[in-house]
């Protein structure tokens, strides 16, 4: 499935360059041009979907079980790097900025190299009880 307008669409189908680094039948992976830290990579479905909320279980295995394999192939191409984020934005209230669902793998290689992320504790805004009721809601849409 292709979406005219999408950038990624193109970029896939090769109308637009890129700096492929993986692809198979399923998934194309390439360096973000931003390269937010050296090696910064998008894995993508060749399938368009817009965000996470559009996958079925085999959209998310043909993607997801990529990731670890680009991963390592990350890994060892800079044994300088420390870490890696794995971060995927779903929607623009969450940084989705281009709307073809997309992985961001981000090589870390040190707390100054321009990445950062915060994750606000507020979990003395809520009791146990609102706790458990919360995991109920959630538990309660799990198809």
């Amino acid at each position: 499935m292709f979406m005219e307008n999408c950038i990624f669409c193109k970029i896939i189908n090769q109308e637009i360059p890129s700096y492929k680094v993986y692809e198979d039948e399923k998934v194309y992976a390439f360096l973000d041009i931003t390269q937010v830290t050296k090696g910064h990579t998008l894995v993508i479905p060749k399938k368009h979907v817009s965000d996470v909320f559009e996958y079925d279980e085999e959209l998310a295995t043909d993607v997801f079980t990529r990731i670890p394999k680009i991963a390592r192939a990350l890994e060892a191409a800079f044994p300088e790097m420390q870490g890696l984020n794995i971060v995927n934005n779903n929607r623009e209230v969450a940084y989705q900025t281009v709307f073809h669902s997309h992985v961001h793998l981000i090589p870390r290689y040190g707390k100054e190299d321009d990445f950062s992320m915060h994750f606000g504790k507020h979990m003395d805004d809520y009791t146990p009880e609102e706790m458990v009721a919360i995991a109920d809601q959630i538990k309660a849409q799990v198809n």
